[in-house]
């Protein structure tokens, strides 16, 4: 039961790879807690592979507290390519509640194709259609972030520059108020989202957002090498079975 529901779930996420966030279809899989770049923000000449945590906090009214922290390992070619290690119990609610092995996760825009893999079955789904960007990415943005229902007076101040993981970023803070009254509040609500960009690698490499409904939301990267990753790491193993995920009906073969 536990081996067909992650076949499942790799068909969906390889074809959600290839679905523009917010343009419908597929579910958009969370980068925990960072959406995907923009549809074709393909950044070459920058390759580097790091780890990204992103950990939430919520108080509830009661004083209870909850607390979770998802993780994930990222790689990036100098061609754009990426490659994304995970479990699938940090993409969301279809996974929540069962004991799901890593999968991975590979976009090639020069190629064109994504792929989702399990690993523990030695499967693969594939979709068509890479190019997509990475976590932190400058047209990426947090999940639920600034934006919502009703009229918002937005502030958004610069915060400078420093170091951080070694890198020099530039940091941003947007405060979203929505007035009292504007969605039956009582009291306005203030959303307040801080970013840390990367010019040289076209990340932000960390990010913060507070927001009263949702509570406290941190994503970072760590342990950033800029080093080339072995290309390899962005091709399906040779013993892998490879299903596709579009055209007509399911295709199976070993890959190549």
């Amino acid at each position: 039961m536990a081996r067909i529901l992650v076949l499942s779930l790799l068909a969906i996420a390889a074809g959600a790879q290839a679905q523009p966030p917010g343009r419908g279809g597929p579910p958009n899989w969370r980068f925990v807690g960072a959406e995907a770049g923009r549809p074709g923000a393909v950044v070459k000449n920058a390759p580097f592979s790091a780890d990204v945590t992103t950990e939430t906090s919520v108080v509830l009214q009661d004083g209870n507290h909850i607390r979770q922290t998802t993780k994930l390992r990222l790689y990036r070619d100098s061609e754009g390519r990426t490659r994304r290690e995970q479990s699938l119990n940090s993409l969301g609610g279809l996974a929540a509640n069962t004991n799901l092995p890593p999968v991975v996760f590979i976009s090639d825009p020069v190629a064109g194709v994504n792929y989702a893999l399990s690993p523990s079955s030695k499967t693969a789904s594939r979709s068509m259609g890479g190019g997509r960007g990475q976590p932190g990415s400058r047209g990426g943005r947090m999940r639920g972030g600034v934006g919502g229902a009703g009229q918002q007076n937005v502030k958004t101040e610069s915060l400078g520059s420093k170091t951080l993981e070694g890198l020099t970023v530039e940091g941003t803070r947007t405060t979203s108020t929505i007035p009292a009254g504007q969605v039956g509040n009582e009291q306005p609500i203030q959303t307040v989202v801080e970013t840390w960009y990367s010019p040289d690698l076209q990340i932000t490499v960390y990010s913060k957002r507070s927001d009263p409904r949702s509570g406290e939301t941190v994503m970072r990267y760590t342990n950033i090498s800029r080093t080339e990753p072995a290309h390899s790491l962005f091709e399906v193993p040779s013993d892998y079975k490879i299903t596709d995920s579009q055209g007509r009906g399911p295709r199976t073969e070993a890959a190549k």
